[in-house]
Protein backbone atom coordinates (compact mmCIF):
# COMPACT_ATOMS: atom_id res chain seq x y z
CA UNK A 1 0.00 0.00 0.00
CA UNK A 2 1.33 3.43 -0.93
CA UNK A 3 1.54 6.10 1.76
CA UNK A 4 -1.36 8.52 1.54
CA UNK A 5 -1.09 12.27 1.54
CA UNK A 6 -1.97 13.81 4.89
CA UNK A 7 -5.57 15.11 4.73
CA UNK A 8 -4.38 18.63 5.58
CA UNK A 9 -2.69 18.83 2.16
CA UNK A 10 -5.38 17.18 0.04
CA UNK A 11 -6.29 20.46 -1.69
CA UNK A 12 -2.75 21.60 -2.51
CA UNK A 13 -2.54 21.79 -6.33
CA UNK A 14 0.04 19.61 -8.00
CA UNK A 15 0.54 17.21 -5.10
CA UNK A 16 -0.05 13.53 -5.83
CA UNK A 17 -2.66 12.03 -3.48
CA UNK A 18 -0.69 8.76 -3.23
CA UNK A 19 3.01 8.05 -3.37
CA UNK A 20 3.74 5.85 -6.36
CA UNK A 21 4.74 2.39 -5.11
CA UNK A 22 7.61 2.47 -7.60
CA UNK A 23 9.26 5.15 -5.43
CA UNK A 24 9.28 3.00 -2.26
CA UNK A 25 12.80 2.96 -0.87
CA UNK A 26 13.81 6.26 -2.50
CA UNK A 27 15.91 8.39 -0.13
CA UNK A 28 16.73 12.06 -0.50
CA UNK A 29 20.47 11.50 -0.28
CA UNK A 30 22.42 14.71 -0.72
CA UNK A 31 22.69 18.33 -1.66
CA UNK A 32 25.81 19.62 -3.41
CA UNK A 33 27.37 23.01 -2.82
CA UNK A 34 30.30 24.37 -4.78
CA UNK A 35 32.92 25.85 -2.46
CA UNK A 36 35.76 28.25 -3.16
CA UNK A 37 38.18 27.06 -0.47
CA UNK A 38 37.82 23.41 0.54
CA UNK A 39 39.91 23.81 3.69
CA UNK A 40 37.83 26.72 5.00
CA UNK A 41 34.55 24.98 4.16
CA UNK A 42 35.60 21.66 5.69
CA UNK A 43 36.69 23.48 8.84
CA UNK A 44 33.33 25.25 9.07
CA UNK A 45 31.16 22.19 8.46
CA UNK A 46 33.19 19.79 10.62
CA UNK A 47 34.27 22.06 13.48
CA UNK A 48 31.40 24.55 13.70
CA UNK A 49 28.45 22.35 12.69
CA UNK A 50 29.73 18.89 13.66
CA UNK A 51 29.61 17.13 10.29
CA UNK A 52 31.87 14.13 9.72
CA UNK A 53 33.79 13.69 6.47
CA UNK A 54 33.04 10.16 5.26
CA UNK A 55 34.22 10.19 1.65
CA UNK A 56 36.62 12.18 -0.50
CA UNK A 57 37.00 11.74 -4.23
CA UNK A 58 39.67 13.57 -6.22
CA UNK A 59 39.42 14.06 -9.96
CA UNK A 60 42.81 15.62 -10.71
CA UNK A 61 42.43 15.41 -14.50
CA UNK A 62 39.12 17.24 -14.35
CA UNK A 63 40.36 19.68 -11.68
CA UNK A 64 37.91 19.08 -8.85
CA UNK A 65 37.42 17.20 -5.57
CA UNK A 66 34.28 16.00 -3.83
CA UNK A 67 33.80 15.83 -0.06
CA UNK A 68 30.82 13.97 1.43
CA UNK A 69 29.79 14.90 4.96
CA UNK A 70 27.14 13.56 7.35
CA UNK A 71 25.84 14.42 10.78
CA UNK A 72 26.32 11.20 12.72
CA UNK A 73 26.57 10.98 16.50
CA UNK A 74 28.32 7.59 16.50
CA UNK A 75 31.10 7.39 13.91
CA UNK A 76 31.40 3.64 14.63
CA UNK A 77 28.41 3.16 12.29
CA UNK A 78 30.51 4.44 9.38
CA UNK A 79 32.17 1.46 7.66
CA UNK A 80 35.98 1.42 7.55
CA UNK A 81 36.16 -0.23 4.13
CA UNK A 82 35.98 2.40 1.36
CA UNK A 83 33.60 0.39 -0.87
CA UNK A 84 31.30 -0.42 2.05
CA UNK A 85 31.41 3.22 3.17
CA UNK A 86 30.45 4.40 -0.33
CA UNK A 87 27.44 2.04 -0.32
CA UNK A 88 26.53 3.09 3.24
CA UNK A 89 26.72 6.73 2.21
CA UNK A 90 24.30 6.15 -0.69
CA UNK A 91 21.68 4.91 1.82
CA UNK A 92 21.90 7.96 4.10
CA UNK A 93 19.52 10.90 4.15
CA UNK A 94 20.74 14.46 4.47
CA UNK A 95 24.28 14.11 3.11
CA UNK A 96 26.18 17.28 2.21
CA UNK A 97 28.48 17.13 -0.80
CA UNK A 98 31.01 19.92 -1.15
CA UNK A 99 32.54 20.31 -4.60
CA UNK A 100 35.82 22.17 -4.85
CA UNK A 101 37.05 23.25 -8.26
CA UNK A 102 40.82 23.36 -7.93
CA UNK A 103 42.31 26.85 -8.06
CA UNK A 104 39.20 28.77 -7.01
CA UNK A 105 40.69 29.32 -3.55
CA UNK A 106 43.08 31.88 -5.07
CA UNK A 107 40.38 33.77 -7.01
CA UNK A 108 39.52 37.25 -5.76
CA UNK A 109 36.11 37.77 -4.18
CA UNK A 110 33.14 35.46 -4.19
CA UNK A 111 33.24 32.66 -6.73
CA UNK A 112 29.74 31.22 -6.34
CA UNK A 113 26.29 32.77 -6.02
CA UNK A 114 24.61 31.94 -2.71
CA UNK A 115 21.14 32.28 -4.23
CA UNK A 116 19.91 34.90 -1.76
CA UNK A 117 20.34 37.98 -3.93
CA UNK A 118 19.11 38.61 -7.44
CA UNK A 119 18.76 36.48 -9.36
CA UNK A 120 17.38 34.47 -6.46
CA UNK A 121 17.45 30.71 -6.53
CA UNK A 122 18.89 28.39 -3.93
CA UNK A 123 18.02 29.64 -0.44
CA UNK A 124 19.56 27.70 2.42
CA UNK A 125 20.37 24.45 4.17
CA UNK A 126 18.86 23.67 7.57
CA UNK A 127 20.36 21.93 10.58
CA UNK A 128 18.13 20.89 13.47
CA UNK A 129 19.89 21.20 16.82
CA UNK A 130 18.74 20.12 20.30
CA UNK A 131 19.08 23.66 21.73
CA UNK A 132 19.14 26.50 19.23
CA UNK A 133 20.09 29.11 21.86
CA UNK A 134 23.11 27.09 23.00
CA UNK A 135 24.12 26.45 19.38
CA UNK A 136 23.93 30.17 18.58
CA UNK A 137 26.00 31.12 21.64
CA UNK A 138 28.65 28.54 20.67
CA UNK A 139 28.75 29.63 17.02
CA UNK A 140 28.94 33.31 17.95
CA UNK A 141 31.87 32.57 20.28
CA UNK A 142 33.59 30.82 17.36
CA UNK A 143 33.23 33.95 15.24
CA UNK A 144 30.69 32.45 12.83
CA UNK A 145 28.86 35.11 10.83
CA UNK A 146 25.12 35.36 11.44
CA UNK A 147 22.69 36.35 8.72
CA UNK A 148 19.91 36.45 11.33
CA UNK A 149 20.12 35.98 15.09
CA UNK A 150 17.27 34.66 17.21
CA UNK A 151 16.55 38.21 18.36
CA UNK A 152 16.15 39.63 14.86
CA UNK A 153 12.99 39.70 12.79
CA UNK A 154 9.60 38.24 13.57
CA UNK A 155 10.64 34.58 13.50
CA UNK A 156 12.33 34.36 16.91
CA UNK A 157 12.77 30.58 16.95
CA UNK A 158 15.22 30.32 14.05
CA UNK A 159 18.64 31.70 13.25
CA UNK A 160 20.74 31.75 10.10
CA UNK A 161 24.53 31.53 9.90
CA UNK A 162 26.75 31.85 6.84
CA UNK A 163 29.40 29.42 5.69
CA UNK A 164 32.69 30.64 4.15
CA UNK A 165 31.03 31.01 0.72
CA UNK A 166 28.07 32.94 2.10
CA UNK A 167 25.60 30.05 1.89
CA UNK A 168 22.94 30.38 4.57
CA UNK A 169 22.37 27.62 7.12
CA UNK A 170 19.16 27.81 9.10
CA UNK A 171 19.28 26.59 12.69
CA UNK A 172 16.11 25.20 14.26
CA UNK A 173 15.21 22.99 17.19
CA UNK A 174 12.47 20.35 17.18
CA UNK A 175 10.77 21.61 20.33
CA UNK A 176 9.13 25.01 20.86
CA UNK A 177 11.51 27.76 21.89
CA UNK A 178 10.35 29.41 25.12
Amino acid sequence: MSPRLHAEFADVPGVAPLRDAATRGFVFNHTMLRVKDAEASLDFYTRALGFTLVRKADFADAGFSLFFLVLVDDTDVVPDDAAERKAWLARQAGVLELTHNHGTETDDGAVYHDGNSDPRGFGHLCVSVPDVRAACIRLAAMGVIFQKTLEQGSMRSIAFVKDPDGYWIELIQPTPLH
